[in-house]
């Protein structure tokens, strides 16, 4: 039977924030639309970092760093992760349109696409929009969007965690291009 030994962070040979500034990005925005929990929005700092995303954007009332409580669940990620403030969402995603992205937002909505049958082009650009909480994304947000996509479920709850639903997310459209980081 084979061991498995523990790696320890220098074995994992992970880049220090000068050397992660440098690397290619995958070409994927990651968009806050009004989440209100601080640890939340760390989580979703941490979870851009591991997926290396281009940008974070923080929408409306989402919390900026720097801040306490954001920096408990982003564990520096604050640091290496690009991010910016739009006081709106709609303003964040038109800018977005504009530069050649794909709109997409996370979202239960009556012609959403079951992730597992989203196919996200090579050399696409996407934005992803994650929303409030309670919430969701607004319905003003969505109408912006090219498409929604949602994550199917089996369970007696309608939703996941808003930043739980950006790592199965993440992961679905990075885990084919991960080979070149």
């Amino acid at each position: 039977m084979q061991q498995h030994k523990k790696l320890s962070n220098i074995d994992l040979k992970r880049p220090d924030i000068v050397a992660y500034k440098a690397i290619k990005k995958s070409p994927i925005v990651v968009i806050l639309d009004n989440v209100r929990s601080l640890n939340n929005v760390g989580a979703f700092f941490r979870t851009s970092d591991a997926f290396a995303v281009k940008s974070l954007i923080l929408c409306g009332i989402t919390a900026q760093p720097p801040h306490r409580e954001i920096n408990k669940t982003a564990l520096g990620a604050t640091e290496s992760v690009d991010w910016e403030h739009y006081e709106s969402t709609q303003a964040a995603v038109q800018q977005l349109k504009s530069e050649g992205y794909s709109l997409v937002a996370i979202e239960q909505t009556e012609y959403s696409t079951a992730l597992q049958n989203f196919e996200m082009q090579d050399n696409e650009r996407i934005a992803v929009v994650f929303g409030h909480e309670v919430n969701g994304v607004s319905q003003e947000v969505i109408d912006l969007c090219d498409e929604v996509i949602e994550i199917p479920q089996f369970g007696t709850k309608h939703s996941l965690n808003v930043s739980v639903s950006a790592g199965v997310i993440l992961w679905e459209l990075c885990k084919g291009k991960l080979q070149n980081h």
